[in-house]
């Protein structure tokens, strides 16, 4: 039995050795998109691999995945920051308010987070 290399290049493509003796393609992150992602960025991604399981391979295969899901991440956190802001002002949440009844102001605040985040939990296509 001949002994199989560990590593070949074939067609510019990099293949590794597997312990089943097969060879798999070396598939890595581009160089600089190795993006962190958030909660936000791992609900889309669940929802592209059950819902959209075609756009989630052409991200995946373009090497375009871990960017797409760090922006998603990214703009939830955003939209969440900015709809908390607008709660603020309609409830009347102030800095006087703040400095007068600290607990107040922060159950109302962590109430204000978990309402826009319980929603979108619920409706992963928010997160488009």
């Amino acid at each position: 039995m001949e002994k199989l290399e560990k590593v070949i290049v074939e067609n510019g493509i990099t293949y590794v050795l597997g312990a089943d003796n097969l060879y798999y393609p070396d598939l890595r992150l581009p160089k600089g998109t190795d993006y962190p992602i958030g909660k936000f960025g791992y609900m889309r991604c669940e929802h592209l691999k059950k819902f959209k399981h075609g756009y989630y391979m052409e991200l995946l295969l373009d090497g375009k995945l871990n960017e797409y899901l760090h922006d998603v991440d990214e703009e939830c956190h955003e939209m969440l920051d900015r709809i908390v802001e607008q709660m603020k002002k309609k409830q009347g949440l102030t800095e006087k308010l703040k400095a007068e009844n600290q607990m107040l102001w922060v159950r109302k605040i962590k109430t204000f987070g978990f309402v826009v985040k319980s929603k979108l939990r619920r409706n992963p296509n928010f997160l488009l």
